[in-house]
């Protein structure tokens, strides 16, 4: 195949090729993606019928939930496909589409962590002024930006990376990397695309300072916090948050930030799964074990449905 106007489609590699271990790799991302969905649904559904819920923290995390949930289903549901039917092909279209989705989620999912860490820095910090600059109409705004920007970034991102000419068609991962797919160029329109990486992983390092730098903020203000209850309570929804920021940006950067030419195609797999399926999976658990609100309106909720079942039942 000489270039990609004539290519039909892509050959991604899979974990193996025992077909044992294939049917395994489908039992084990099926469990993992029912885990990821049912914990995101549940936030989604809480926090929407919830009112005392209706805050910004939880708006956010609401998104967060939304965009977990995208994410995981652009990768994983076909990678699953694969193994079962043993088939390793996705079609142009539908690499292009992976691409150009998950990147829109992963640096929308990106943009509403930094969004969360100003919430927490002007709840904490500035709580006076909390509801003045935190009001309804600009958590909108930044979510809303945050996603116009991230489907530009994505757009831009897929154009760079598709307008290569590729030589092969084999992808040395189990879905649309891009710099797998760079790999595969065999002209030197891919040095635009690596440009445009390196860009990103500047300008994401310095997010991710920004990010640290606030939470520096937020840690000083609440050791002076008096009350062990209120630091506690403070803790509680910052450590969530930094956690989950640390896994996904030192696990993507491994993959963005690396010459792809020096590390094996197992370990960059394993990686992927680190930052792509791992986080998406946790976020569900680590904000509602350390969220007592949120585990009420679950609770709540739970007990509803198993009520309206037993008078129902009765009926």
């Amino acid at each position: 195949m000489n270039n990609h106007s004539s290519m039909s489609s892509f050959l991604l590699m899979g974990f193996s090729d025992v077909r044992e271990l294939q049917i395994l790799h489908f039992f084990v991302f099926l469990v993992l993606y029912l885990m990821t969905a049912t914990g995101n649904l549940l936030i989604i559904i809480a926090v929407a019928l919830d009112y005392r819920l209706h805050t910004p923290m939880y708006f956010f995390l609401f998104n967060l939930a939304m965009l977990d949930l995208g994410s995981i289903s652009v990768i994983v549901p076909k990678s699953m496909a694969m193994a079962l039917m043993d088939d390793s092909s996705i079609s142009y279209a539908g690499c292009v589409a992976q691409v150009l989705f998950y990147i829109f989620f992963a640096v929308s999912d990106f943009i509403l962590l930094i969004i969360m860490a100003h919430d927490r820095h002007i709840a904490i910090c500035n709580p006076l002024q909390y509801e003045r600059i935190m009001h309804k109409g600009a958590c909108f705004q930044m979510v809303a930006l945050g996603w116009i920007t991230s489907f530009g970034y994505a757009l831009l991102h897929t154009v760079g990376t598709f307008a290569n000419t590729f030589c092969s068609n084999t992808v040395s991962h189990f879905f649309c990397e891009i710099p797998q797919l760079l790999k595969l160029s065999c002209s030197d329109l891919y040095l635009v695309e690596v440009g445009l990486l390196v860009v990103s992983c500047v300008i994401a390092l310095g997010c991710f300072i920004f990010i640290i730098i606030t939470y520096m903020k937020i840690f000083a203000t609440v050791l002076r916090i008096p009350s062990v209850h209120g630091q506690r309570k403070a803790f509680s929804t910052c450590i969530p948050h930094l956690t989950v920021v640390s896994v996904l940006v030192f696990s993507s950067s491994f993959a963005y930030a690396r010459p792809p030419t020096y590390t094996s195609s197992a370990l960059g797999m394993t990686f992927a799964v680190i930052y792509a399926v791992i986080p998406p999976l946790l976020n569900p658990f680590i904000y509602s074990m350390r969220n007592n609100e949120l585990k009420t309106a679950l609770c709540t909720l739970l007990n509803f449905r198993l009520s309206s079942k037993t008078i129902s039942t009765h009926l």
